[in-house]
């Protein structure tokens, strides 16, 4: 006797499309099969990673910043860092900029690392019990030696109370710390200053000690507040000087009340995970993207193509970045 009822009707199942994918040009660690992108349209498609894809999704690190020009089908450009898009080689882009172009969206690079639902404080937040398990100042772990404003404030702050170093940068521990994330839980305060300063560029930087309930100070992105409550950290874009900063610091520091106050507000404005980390939202773009039929950038022929001018803005940013370094080394061993 069959176990399913003559009178059910039949359950269709829709398959899911498939895409034909490829991931080039970016960082070492990241694997092309499990990440951001892969889990997020594992959600809606079927994907194949192959070397004969219909998309590529293409970044600018390392030697590995020409790989995407091996392909000349559909490109989408993708940056953690402080690059513009090109859309000389690149037919839709997901950035840090605020752009109205319709083939752009704003997504920074912080919703690689972080669960942007983490970041919603429950209706049962504690902002006293917060506090009352913060036992040291202030906590500073950095890698890049290369930005000179965020040295400055840490040694500007130090002036006033020792600030622990764990990183590679200014260390004061004597060693490294290995689980960054549970070395912030016991400080107050976290020194979050991105690497460089431009209107959209939000990393990981400031979600980092929002996890750990530990109060960013903040410089990097001037319209942070397009996607953070400025009430709920310390940024150095309210401040017309860093010294004036350290003074807000010092102030909170010695004021429980308004401590208290600050860990009361949510990280996002309106407790509302920002359209720039909405994975519905960026899924959808990635839709409209599989779903649009456009004739590719790479196989235009123009001028700039044949010249080599559609390279010119990944070759500017890697001279920058030689620069900053070798200014640094000169400058360390002055």
């Amino acid at each position: 006797m069959s176990g399913t009822s003559s009178g059910s009707p039949a359950v269709v199942v829709e398959a899911r499309p498939t895409i034909r994918l490829k991931f080039v040009g970016f960082w070492d660690g990241f694997d092309p099969h499990d990440n951001f992108f892969t889990r997020l349209l594992g959600r809606r498609y079927r994907l194949e990673l192959c070397g004969d894809p219909d998309f590529v999704i293409f970044s600018y690190v390392g030697e590995r910043r020409r790989d995407y020009r091996h392909w000349n089908c559909v490109r989408i450009f993708y940056t953690g860092e402080n690059i513009p898009p090109d859309w000389s080689a690149c037919d839709w882009a997901f950035s840090f900029e605020h752009t109205a172009d319709p083939r752009h969206f704003r997504m920074p690079h912080w919703p690689f690392y972080v669960d942007p639902m983490a970041l919603v404080k429950p209706p049962d937040h504690d902002p006293a019990a917060v506090l009352a398990g913060k036992q040291r100042f202030c906590a500073f772990v950095v890698s890049n030696p290369l930005c000179r404003t965020r040295n400055d404030f840490f040694r500007r702050l130090s002036r006033y109370k020792p600030v622990d170093s764990g990183g590679k940068v200014l260390n004061t521990l004597g060693h490294r710390v290995g689980d960054k994330q549970a070395f912030l839980r016991d400080y107050k305060f976290t020194i979050a200053f991105e690497n460089e300063s431009h209107p959209g560029y939000t990393t990981e930087k400031i979600v980092e000690p929002m996890l750990a309930n530990s109060i960013p100070i903040y410089w990097g992105d001037p319209l942070v507040g397009r996607d953070f409550d400025t009430r709920s950290f310390l940024s150095a874009h309210d401040s017309p000087s860093l010294d004036d900063l350290v003074e807000r610091v010092i102030e909170v520091d010695r004021n429980p009340v308004l401590h208290h106050e600050l860990l009361s507000r949510p990280w996002f404005r309106d407790n509302r995970v920002p359209a720039c980390a909405d994975s519905r939202q960026i899924l959808e773009q990635f839709t409209r993207i599989f779903s649009t039929p456009i004739a590719p950038v790479a196989r235009s022929r123009s001028v700039n193509h044949l010249l080599g001018i559609d390279r010119l803005p990944a070759e500017v940013a890697s001279i920058q970045r030689r620069i900053r370094r070798k200014y640094w080394k000169i400058t360390r061993n002055a």
